[in-house]
């Protein structure tokens, strides 16, 4: 039973580093600057994929009910559409917030050049330590759409629904720290890149904006074609 448990918080954890979910995460972040925010952030988003997960869960092994097929391909195909969502919010913000640039001269140093958005900067000033709750219902919706792959292995694996339910808990909190550790990873060039190099930020922006919003085209694509 340990060892059954134990693989529930590694595949959890694993879970956590799918393609999807990464790129979620990583659309929410990227406008952040802070290291605290961002793993915040992630760690929140498990959450939310893990109260999804725990409610499809109870409702299958306590119920005896399941979801079928047709329904988790509609939940898939939303994940694709917020992905998209997210990836072109990110390139929207980044088209209105155009970076421009200004000629600085420090006391004893040659002059240079600076990449600056006034736009970003304001929206830096104003930023305030509120509870990400786009994080939470983005995880939330992730756990609903990955739910049926979970529940079947649970259900066929756990001797009893209780130990099945505990199964579904140390996935979940695999899922929560393997996001707050990726969101960690995440952080270090975005953090840095905002402080010290403004045009990389950008570039590291865009980039994760329009690997998400193709990573969501794709899978609206994919979803569709089946339903």
């Amino acid at each position: 039973m340990l060892t059954f448990l134990g693989l529930a918080f590694i595949i959890g954890m694993s879970h956590a580093l799918e393609a999807d979910h990464v790129a979620a995460v990583s659309a929410i972040a990227a406008k952040q600057t802070r290291l605290s925010t961002i793993i915040r952030t992630g760690a929140v988003w498990g959450l939310g994929h893990t109260l999804t997960l725990a409610a499809f869960a109870g409702v299958t092994l306590v119920l005896g009910l399941a979801i079928n097929k047709q329904l988790a391909g509609w939940l898939e195909l939303f994940v694709g559409v917020m992905l998209a969502g997210l990836g072109a919010h990110i390139l929207y913000r980044l088209a209105r917030d155009r970076i421009h640039f200004h000629m600085h001269q420090h006391a004893g140093r040659a002059a240079h050049f600076h990449a600056h958005s006034h736009a970003a900067q304001d929206a830096h000033n104003h930023a305030h330590k509120s509870f990400p709750f786009r994080s939470l219902l983005v995880g939330m919706m992730h756990g609903m759409a990955g739910s049926a792959a979970l529940l079947i292995l649970t259900a066929s694996n756990a001797p009893n629904p209780t130990q099945g339910l505990a199964y579904v808990a140390l996935f979940g909190l695999g899922s929560i720290l393997g996001m707050a550790c990726l969101s960690a990873i995440i952080a270090v060039p975005l953090a840095l890149s905002a402080r010290f190099l403004t045009w990389s930020n950008w570039g590291l922006q865009g980039s994760i904006g329009l690997a998400t919003l193709v990573l969501g085209l794709n899978t609206i694509y994919v979803v569709q074609s089946t339903l």
